[in-house]
């Protein structure tokens, strides 16, 4: 198992923990991960790491595909990827949710399948140079021919000759949006995974792997990444431990989505805590937020995290070492977090 280490995106004052991330890479973590939501971006801070670190791969978890065209993000991947000595620069992008795609960006929700599989296509296209870039697509068309166009647009090659080979990772939970990793995708950052939750998603990537095989591609479980994530909270008090995670739960349960549209209400629903999650969506969105933690299950924070003493985390790290993924990607601001995981992935170590 390799491990990877979450930044997440910034708070109200630009924060970026670069000895957390030189920690990491001296202990033998494989990747560092960034976020935007509506503040910070995901690849501007990658870019400085690139200089502050030596072999650490930089991963966005996630770049949202409202920020920036393809074409875009294609630029920057490839040019972060160049500054860093190339073979670094992880590709991780989704869709995020329609409060932020039409609040934030200014953006229709649209048809988030379709769109998500024209971007990886344009951007593969760009990325290999192959001859200049046209795509029809159900989303997104280059060139543009639609409402207001000149109808002048030029199909282009990029002038940098970027790394063909970056990864591209989506971050997808549903069945269509899986099936789609599965297809297109060299990797996934699943939303909501956790140890024996893999049998529900097989399915699903699986028939992706044969949509991809169908169209001559070598694709299947011997070369497609799974990028899990873990929150790990060291303290000699579990629940002191699992009471500080209830607010981010409270808040990404009850309050980051519409009532009818939040991900990760239906996540709480499939891991079998419906009835926690209607309630926490209730009191949230009524603004009483202190009670919409207090709602957060004690087991379902247990379920998706590592926490307590250093023993009982290295115990219970064996279920996350066995629940199929590839790579885990730990979610802490502890200094103490990041080497107690190291040990017990035993990096470095022989096996």
């Amino acid at each position: 198992m390799k491990l990877g280490l979450s930044l997440g995106y910034s708070g109200a004052q630009m924060d970026l923990p670069v000895e957390r991330v030189q920690l990491a890479e001296k202990l033998g973590y494989d990747s560092v991960w960034t976020a935007e939501a509506y503040g910070s971006d995901a690849i501007t801070p990658l870019a400085f790491l690139a200089a502050k670190t030596e072999r650490i791969k930089l991963g966005t978890g996630i770049v949202q595909l409202a920020a920036r065209t393809p074409a875009n993000t294609a630029m920057s991947a490839g040019t972060v990827d160049a500054m860093a000595g190339g073979g670094r620069f992880l590709l991780g992008i989704g869709v995020s949710g329609p409060q932020i795609v039409e609040g934030w960006y200014g953006q229709p929700w649209g048809r988030p399948y379709w769109r998500i599989k024209d971007y990886v296509e344009i951007i593969r296209k760009i990325w290999e140079r192959e001859e200049p870039v046209t795509h029809e697509g159900k989303e997104i068309s280059l060139p543009y021919t639609g409402e207001g166009a000149m109808g002048i647009g030029k199909p282009l090659k990029s002038i940098l000759h970027m790394n063909p080979k970056i990864p591209i990772f989506i971050g997808s939970g549903a069945e269509a949006s899986v099936r789609l990793t599965g297809e297109i995708a060299d990797g996934w950052l699943p939303l909501g995974f956790t140890p024996g939750s893999l049998d529900e998603y097989k399915p699903w990537l699986e028939v992706g792997f044969e949509r991809a095989r169908k169209k001559g591609k070598d694709k299947g479980w011997h070369n497609f990444d799974i990028q899990a994530g873990v929150f790990v909270d060291v303290d000699s008090d579990v629940q002191a431990a699992i009471d500080r995670l209830k607010p981010r739960e409270a808040l990404y349960v009850g309050g980051m989505g519409a009532q009818g549209k939040n991900f990760h209400k239906d996540l709480m629903c499939r891991r079998g805590f419906a009835d926690a999650a209607a309630r926490i969506q209730e009191l949230y969105l009524a603004g009483h937020k202190k009670e919409a933690e207090e709602a957060v299950p004690d087991e379902y924070i247990d379920l998706k995290s590592l926490m307590g003493p250093p023993a009982r985390i290295k115990e219970r790290y064996k279920a996350w070492d066995e629940c199929g993924a590839t790579s885990l990607t730990v979610r802490s601001a502890q200094e103490e977090a990041i080497h107690v995981m190291a040990e017990a992935a035993r990096l470095n170590q022989p096996r």
